[in-house]
């Protein structure tokens, strides 16, 4: 099997755009379902309602891979899996490093999908000197100074950053100065790499803050339904929810009436 330093993924170089990239390993989550359940072929409007995406999109994904289906029939599942699967890169062995051994940076440790979506957690790298040799996930902890070793030794080109945010520069700088080429980013910071490093971003606390704000204007809705048009603003406009409008620190943020800021 080849590791990951000797290919990289073809999608680029095919000219497939990036919304594109980001559909795929949805498409491929939904038909490894079906694999499993012994689900020979599958039509688009079917794939599409598993993956979340509408059939003309997903449609028009799959042109870029080459694969239209057959009319009347669909797409031949374990075809689709396999064929995703070598343009996502994942018919290859990645060794990943994961740098940060908290509560978080251990739990990706023991996170069971990166051995079968074809991601090898090759190493644990911690500062902390108390934490060296220490199994997690049956993996032994080692120091940060070893860091530049590691990546050499196991041809590392993926690294996983899940250190506090005043530290994740300093760690992404060492990963891409040692030949890391591609970050996934837990930090609740924003990184500066430069051309030809590709980062991704993983903010839990930005996505909960999305979803207050979606809860907030919902509960806006309702009041302003059950009150009336006549109960807002001049216009019509849906009264702020209670606990907004009394100013609570716990629902007022620096900017207005929106939730508080979540500490990273």
């Amino acid at each position: 099997m080849a590791t990951g330093r000797t290919h990289r993924p073809a999608t680029r170089s095919r000219g497939i755009p990036e919304a594109t990239v980001a559909r795929l390993p949805l498409y491929l989550r939904a038909l490894t379902a079906l694999s499993e359940r012994s689900v020979p072929t599958v039509s688009s409007e079917e794939l599409a309602a598993a993956a979340g995406v509408n059939s003309a999109k997903l449609r028009k994904d799959f042109s870029y891979l080459g694969s239209y289906g057959t009319r009347g029939v669909g797409y031949d599942v374990e075809y689709l899996v396999y064929q995703i699967s070598r343009e996502l890169g994942l018919t290859q062995d990645w060794p990943v490093v994961i740098v940060g051994i908290g509560n978080l940076g251990a739990a990706l440790a023991g996170y069971g999908g990166f051995a079968s979506r074809g991601f090898r957690v090759a190493a644990l790298i911690d500062a902390d000197p108390a934490m060296t040799g220490k199994p997690v996930a049956g993996i032994p902890v080692q120091h940060s100074d070893d860091l530049e070793k590691i990546i050499d030794e196991d041809g590392v080109s993926i690294g996983v950053i899940a250190t506090p945010a005043g530290v994740a520069q300093q760690v992404c700088d060492r990963l891409v100065a040692a030949g890391v080429t591609s970050i996934l980013n837990f930090a609740p910071t924003v990184l500066s790499v430069p051309d030809g490093v590709d980062v991704r971003k993983v903010d839990l606390s930005i996505e909960l803050q999305i979803l207050a704000f979606h809860e907030q204007r919902k509960a806006g809705e309702e009041a302003g339904a059950e009150n009336g048009p006549e109960t807002g603003t001049e216009t019509g406009a849906p009264t702020a929810p209670p606990a907004a409008r009394t100013g609570s620190s716990s629902r007022k943020g620096p900017d207005g009436d929106v939730p508080a800021v979540m500490p990273a």
